[in-house]
C-alpha cells in the first residue's frame, strides 16, 4: 500500500514549518517536535530515575510517543495554524495515558497544576486579572465590522458569572481565556473562548460548570435581544432583571409573527407573566443543562437562538396552560414548578408546549396485524409519530414466523426480521424532526417461533439484511416460561397463525391454553412448532443480553395481572423505555403523557419535605393531565386512545441525589426504605389529584369496570400477582391513610386511567443538574457525551465533602481520574465517603431491584431499571434476572457492563463542548454488555 502524503516525514516538517506556538507571554514561534521529546524524557526520568536514563527503551519509548502527539497536533494544521503551548501539553499528557503510564501522567498532571499555580503567585494577589488586562486586540462582528476589544466588559461579565460562587474566581477564567485570543477574534469567537475557559476548569471546582452556563448566557442575551430588537443589544445580569418583561411580550409577539408561536398566546397577559419571571433563576444552570436548552430546546430563526431561559419556561407554562379557566395565574404557577427545577415535563413537552404544532405526548405503543395493510401502516405510523419527537414501542409478536403457510400466495412466510430491518430503517431516517436521534423497540412474546432471530437482530456477525443495528428489541416474557425454566422443562415454539389466542391470554388462561396448544402440536394438529429446553433458550437470551445489550427482558404477566384497564383491553409490550405498560390493539395506539418529579429538591437531611412534595405532585397531574387535550396528535388511532383512557406517567429523578442529602448510603436497607416511602408519597398525591381532577373535569371515559372502579389501588393489584405466583413473597407495608383514597377513588372516579411511570430522564435531568431517574451515581468523575457534545462531570456533593476533610486537591482529581471516578481505591478517602459516594458497578445489583420492587407496589404502570455489573457471568446474569421476576418487577432496561462503559483515562481538560473535543471512549459494539444507549450517549433520550 501507498504511504498517503500526509504521514511522510517530509509532509510533517512541511505542516510543522508553517505553524506556530503562542507563548503565554503572547508571543510567537514555531512549532519545534523536539520540545515535545525534551518533556517527555524529563517525566520519565523524574518517576523512573536512573533505571530510565540512557535506555534505549527510553529512547525508542519517547520517540513513538512524541511522533504520537505531533501526528495529534497537526493533523488539521494549515498555513498559520496557531497552537497554545497548553494544548501542546494536554497532548503530551494525553499521549501518556493512553500508552498507560499513568504514574508519569499523574506527576505531569501535578507539575504542571504546581506551575500554574507558581505563576499566578509571581503575580502577586490579585494581579492575576491585571496581567491580561487591556490587551490590544480588535474583535470582528458579524457584519465584518472591527473594533477593539471591550476588555472591561470582559471582566464584568466574568466577574458577574463568577458572583456567589464559592471556590470560584474569576482570575484563572480571564487568565485561560486570554491565551486563546488573538487579533481579529470573530465575536462569536470570543464568546466560545470565555465560555471553554471556565469548562476547563471544572474539574477544579464544579463550580466553574455554573460559570460556564453563565458566560453562555450571556451570549445567548445578547443573541435573543438583538434579535427581538432588530439591533445589537446586550444585557449583563443586573440590567436582565429589569428588561425581562419588556423582552418577553416582545418575545411573544415575535414568535407568533414567524408562526411558531401559537397565537392565542399573545391573548394572555403577558405583562402579569413578565412580571412573574424570575430572572436569577437563569443562574441556577450548570453548562451541560444550559448548553443542552441552547442547542436543541430553546426556539430559533435561522438558527439565531430568541428565547431565554425563564421565556422559555413560561412558554412551556402558558402552553400547557390554555385551556384553564383562569389561565393567567395557572401558567405562573405551573412557570414556577418549571423554573424551580422541581419538576421537568418529558421532552417532547418542552420542545413544543405553546407552539404550532404542540406534539406534547412522549411514548407511543402499537400492535402490528398479521397482514401487509398493517405491517405496512405501522411504518406509516411510525414516521409520523417520531417526527414530532415520540418514543416508540412496537408489538409484533402476531406477525407469523417463518415458513409459516400464505395462503393467498400459497407461499412460505419469511418471518418477522425482513420487516423488522424496515422498521428499523424508518426509524433512521426520520429522525425526530432533526431534533434528536429516532428511537423505536420492537417487543416479541418468547413462544414465539422466531425468537431465536430476535435474540440475534443486533449482533455485528452474520446477514446484515438480518440485523437491526439502531433499533431496539425486548423480549415480552410470561410466567408460564419462567416457571419451566425453573422447572427445567421443555418450551415450544409456535407461529401465532396457529396459535393466536396466546397474543390477548395471560396468566393462568395463557398457561392453560399454552398446554393445550402443544397437546395439539403433538397430536399432529400444528404444522409450524419448534420444542427446546427452556433452560436453554433462557441462556440464550441472557447470553444475547450480556453480549448486544438486547433484547431486554419484560414481563407480561405483572404488566397485565396488576394494569387498572384490565377490562378495557390487553398490554401487548411497553414502550422504548420499559416503564409505560398500556393497552394496545388495532384501531388503539396507546398514548403516554410524561414529566418526572426532582426528588433532590423535595428531601432535607431531615428527610422528605412532604407538603412540598404534595404540591408538587398535584401540579404536576394537572400539567399532565392537560397534555391530552392540548396534544396534536399525528394519526387518529393515537387520539382515539388518548382522548378515552387518559393516561399519564409521572415519575421521579434525582433519587441518587437525594439519598446523598440524606446521607443514606445506596446499598443500604435504608435507601431501600427512602425507595419505598417517596413512592408511597408520590402515589398517594398522584391518585389522589387525579381522583379530584375527576370531580373538578368528569371521569375517564373508560373508568366504569377499572380495578380503580373497585376501589382496587396498585398497592391492592400486587395481591392479584401474588395469587397468580402461588405464595410469593411481597412487601405491603406503608404509612398512608390508603382506606379514605380508596373510597373517594371509588365515589369520585379518576381522570387518568393510569397516574406513575418512572421513565429514564436522560435529558431533562442535566437540564436539571441531578442524576437522571432512579439511577445510582454513575462516576463521581467522568466525561459525558449527548448530542450537544463532551462535559466533564464531577460530583459537587463529594466535591464539597472531599473540601471539609481536606482532601480536595491536584492529587485527588489525578486519582479519580486515574481510577475512573471511583473512591474505592484510593486510600486516603475515608470509609463512610467510599460508602455513601459508592457509584453503579461497587454496589450489588440486588439492592437496585429490592429498591425498585418497592416502588413498584405503588406504581399503576413500570419504571425504566438498568442493571449494573461490573463482572458479569451467567451464574450472576440468571440469578439477577430470575430475582427480578420473583420480586414482582414489570420490566427491566439496559444492562450495564464496565467492559461497555470505560471512561478513558486522559484529562479532561477541553474535552468539553465542541471546541477541540477530545472523545471520550465510546462503548465497543461487541464488548459485553454494549449497547446503543451507553452511560456516556444515550439514546433513551428519546423518551425524555
Amino acid at each position: 500500500m501507498t504511504e498517503s502524503p500526509t504521514n511522510t516525514p517530509h509532509a510533517i516538517e512541511a505542516e510543522t514549518a508553517q505553524v506556530r506556538v503562542l507563548r503565554r507571554d503572547g508571543s510567537t514561534s514555531g512549532f519545534d517536535a523536539s520540545k515535545i521529546s525534551v518533556a517527555l524524557t524529563k517525566a520519565f526520568l523524574a518517576v523512573e530515575g536512573d533505571a530510565a536514563g540512557g535506555s534505549s527503551r527510553l529512547h525508542a519509548l519517547v520517540t513513538d510517543l512524541t511522533e504520537q502527539a505531533t501526528n495529534s497536533l497537526l493533523r488539521h494544521a494549515g498555513p498559520g495554524t496557531l497552537l497554545h503551548i497548553e494544548q501542546i501539553q494536554d497532548q503530551v499528557e494525553l499521549v501518556l495515558m493512553r500508552g498507560g503510564h499513568h504514574q508519569v501522567a499523574r506527576d505531569y498532571v501535578l507539575y504542571r497544576e504546581q506551575r500554574s499555580h507558581a505563576r499566578r503567585a509571581a503575580a502577586g494577589p490579585g494581579t492575576a486579572p491585571e496581567t491580561v488586562d487591556s490587551p490590544q486586540l480588535s474583535v470582528t462582528d458579524p457584519d465584518g465590522r472591527s473594533r477593539p476589544l471591550d476588555w472591561g466588559r470582559v471582566r464584568t461579565i466574568v466577574g458577574q458569572a463568577c458572583s456567589g460562587l464559592a471556590e470560584v474566581d474569576a482570575a484563572p477564567v480571564l487568565e485561560e481565556a486570554r491565551r486563546n485570543l488573538y487579533d481579529g477574534i470573530r465575536s462569536a469567537e470570543l464568546d466560545e473562548a470565555l465560555t471553554l475557559a471556565a469548562r476547563t476548569l471544572v474539574e477544579r471546582d464544579p463550580g466553574y460548570s455554573r460559570v460556564s452556563a453563565r458566560l453562555l448566557l450571556d451570549k445567548l442575551r445578547r443573541e435573543a435581544l438583538s434579535f427581538i430588537a432588530g439591533e445589537a443589544q446586550e444585557a449583563d445580569q443586573e440590567q436582565i432583571r429589569d428588561r425581562y418583561p419588556e423582552y418577553f411580550a416582545a418575545y411573544v409577539r415575535r414568535g407568533v409573527e414567524l408562526e411558531v408561536l401559537e397565537p392565542q398566546l399573545a391573548e394572555f397577559d403577558l405583562e402579569r407573566l413578565g412580571g412573574a419571571l424570575r430572572a436569577d433563576r437563569d443562574l441556577t444552570f450548570d453548562y451541560l443543562g444550559l448548553q443542552t436548552l441552547y442547542d436543541r430546546y430553546f426556539l430559533h430563526h435561522d438558527g439565531t437562538r430568541f428565547e431565554l431561559p425563564q421565556a422559555f419556561f413560561m412558554r412551556v407554562a402558558m402552553g400547557l396552560a390554555l385551556r384553564e379557566d383562569d389561565r393567567d395565574e395557572r401558567a405562573i404557577e405551573f412557570y414556577q414548578l418549571l423554573s424551580s427545577f422541581d419538576f421537568m415535563c418529558s421532552t417532547p413537552t418542552l420542545f413544543n408546549s405553546g407552539t404550532t404544532r404542540p406534539q406534547l405526548s412522549s411514548c407511543f405503543l402499537t400492535t402490528v396485524d398479521d397482514d401487509l395493510q398493517s405491517i405496512f401502516s405501522s411504518y406509516r405510523n411510525n414516521a409520523l409519530l417520531a417526527k414530532y419527537s415520540g418514543g416508540l414501542g412496537n408489538d409484533w409478536t402476531p406477525v407469523r414466523g417463518i415458513g409459516a403457510h400464505i395462503k393467498g400466495t400459497n407461499g412460505q412466510s419469511q418471518g418477522l426480521v425482513p420487516f423488522l430491518k424496515i422498521a428499523n430503517d424508518t426509524a433512521v431516517a426520520v429522525n425526530q424532526g432533526g431534533k434528536r436521534k429516532g428511537a423505536a423497540c420492537a417487543y416479541l412474546e418468547t413462544w414465539h417461533i422466531d425468537v431465536e432471530e430476535f435474540l440475534d437482530l443486533r449482533k455485528n456477525t452474520g446477514d446484515d439484511r438480518r440485523r437491526t443495528h439502531d433499533m431496539n428489541t425486548a423480549n415480552w416474557v410470561p410466567d408460564e416460561f419462567l416457571r419451566r425454566v425453573e422447572a427445567d422443562g421443555s418450551w415450544t415454539l409456535f407461529s401465532p397463525d396457529e396459535t393466536p389466542e396466546l397474543h390477548d391470554l395471560y396468566g393462568a388462561e395463557f398457561a392453560e391454553r399454552y398446554r393445550e396448544y402443544e397437546a395439539a402440536a403433538e397430536r399432529g394438529e400444528i404444522r409450524i412448532y419448534r420444542q427446546v429446553r427452556a433452560v436453554d433458550l433462557w441462556r440464550r437470551m441472557l447470553t444475547s443480553l450480556f453480549e448486544t445489550g438486547h433484547p431486554w427482558i419484560t414481563f407480561k404477566d405483572p404488566c397485565n395481572l396488576r394494569s387498572p384497564q384490565r377490562h378495557a383491553g390487553v398490554v401487548h409490550s411497553s414502550n422504548l423505555c420499559t416503564e409505560i405498560t398500556l393497552n394496545t390493539s388495532s384501531d388503539e395506539v396507546a398514548v403516554c403523557n410524561l414529566g418526572s418529579i426532582n426528588l433532590a429538591q423535595h428531601v432535607t437531611s431531615d428527610g422528605l419535605d412532604r407538603e412540598r412534595l404534595e404540591n408538587t405532585t398535584r401540579t404536576a397531574v394537572r400539567m399532565l393531565d392537560n397534555v391530552i387535550d392540548i396534544n396534536f396528535y399525528t394519526i387518529p388511532e393515537a387520539e382515539r386512545s388518548n382522548m378515552r383512557h387518559r393516561p399519564v406517567g409521572l415519575g421521579l429523578m434525582g433519587f441518587a441525589d437525594a439519598l446523598v442529602l440524606q446521607r443514606l448510603a445506596p446499598s443500604s436497607q435504608e435507601a431501600v426504605e427512602f425507595a419505598d416511602r417517596s413512592m408511597e408519597e408520590i402515589s398517594y398525591h398522584a391518585i389522589a389529584a387525579s381522583s379530584e381532577l375527576a370531580v373538578e373535569r368528569g371521569r375517564y371515559e373508560s373508568f366504569d369496570g377499572s380495578l380503580w372502579s373497585r376501589g382496587v389501588l396498585p398497592i391492592d393489584s400486587l395481591r392479584m400477582l401474588d395469587e397468580a405466583r402461588e405464595g410469593a413473597e411481597f412487601d405491603y407495608s406503608s404509612t398512608l391513610d390508603w382506606s379514605s383514597l380508596r373510597e373517594r377513588v371509588r365515589g369520585n372516579g379518576m381522570r387518568n386511567s393510569n397516574v406513575m411511570a418512572i421513565a429514564p430522564t436522560a435529558t431533562i435531568a442535566n437540564i436539571c443538574g441531578v442524576g437522571q431517574s432512579i439511577e445510582p451515581l454513575y462516576r463521581n468523575l467522568f466525561v459525558k457525551s449527548n448530542m450537544s457534545g463532551d462535559f466533564t462531570v464531577v460530583n459537587p456533593h463529594l466535591v464539597a465533602d472531599l473540601k471539609k476533610a481536606g482532601l480536595w486537591d491536584e492529587a485527588m482529581v489525578a486519582d479519580l481520574k486515574f481510577f475512573d471516578g471511583v473512591l474505592g481505591p484510593i486510600d486516603r478517602v475515608p470509609d463512610e465517603l467510599k460508602t455513601l459516594y459508592a457509584t453503579a458497578f461497587e454496589i450489588e445489583p440486588q439492592w437496585l431491584v429490592e429498591a425498585a420492587a418497592r416502588r413498584q407496589k405503588w406504581i399503576d404502570q413500570a419504571q425504566s431499571l438498568n442493571l449494573y455489573l461490573a463482572t458479569p457471568s451467567g451464574r450472576k446474569l440468571d440469578e439477577l434476572y430470575r430475582l427480578a421476576w420473583r420480586k414482582g418487577l414489570k420490566t427491566t432496561y439496559y444492562l450495564r457492563s464496565t467492559s461497555a462503559t470505560h471512561v478513558e483515562k486522559s484529562t479532561l481538560r477541553g474535552t468539553d463542548g465542541k471546541l477541540n473535543a477530545v472523545p471520550a471512549a465510546v462503548p465497543d459494539a461487541q464488548a459485553p454488555g454494549a449497547a446503543a444507549c451507553s452511560v456516556e450517549d444515550p439514546d433513551c433520550e428519546a423518551c425524555q
